[in-house]
Order: structure tokens, then sequence, then C-alpha cells
């Protein structure tokens, strides 16, 4: 799945707002606040991010060797997107 970088953060905070906690909302963040420390989600929830983006954008984690720190982030992982979306054969 491609699209736009703005196509690409609306499909994320769309997903953000299924795994965030009550209280904060995703709306309410920059690109570059932190999820976890923002309170908008725990740190398990990188885990759903991996694999939802694995599974919406075929990002092979194994393959491209993304460290955790570049998913701490909307703009991060937007970044993460991006930078798949320009490895791929496609």
């Amino acid at each position: 799945m491609s699209g736009s970088r703005e196509q690409q953060r609306q499909e994320l905070l769309g997903f953000l707002r299924s795994i965030q906690k009550a209280g904060l909302p995703v709306e309410r963040l920059a690109d570059g606040d932190p999820l976890v420390a923002s309170g908008l989600i725990d740190s398990l929830a990188i885990l759903q991010i991996v694999t939802w983006l694995e599974t919406t954008y075929g990002i092979d984690f194994a393959v491209l060797g993304i460290a955790p720190e570049d998913l701490v982030t909307i703009g991060g992982i937007l970044e993460v997107i991006g930078e798949s979306a320009g490895r791929s054969p496609a």
C-alpha cells in the first residue's frame, strides 16, 4: 500500500486511535512527540505498530534492520514507511 505522506499519516492516525490509551487524543500530538512518553500508548503497543506496518505496508523489519527508536514518534513511523516504499521492488 502506498500513497502520499498525508494519506499514510491519516492511516497511521486511524490505527493509533484503535490502540491508544484513553485520555489523550492522537490529533493533539505533533509528528515529533514521543508516543509512549506522551501516554498515548504503552511500550507493548510498539509491537502492534510493527505488526500493522508489516501487514499494511509489507515492511520486513528483519531485512530493513529498523531500530526501535525509529518507531517512537508519528514522524519516525512515517519515515520508516517512506524508506520502505523507496526500497520495494514494485
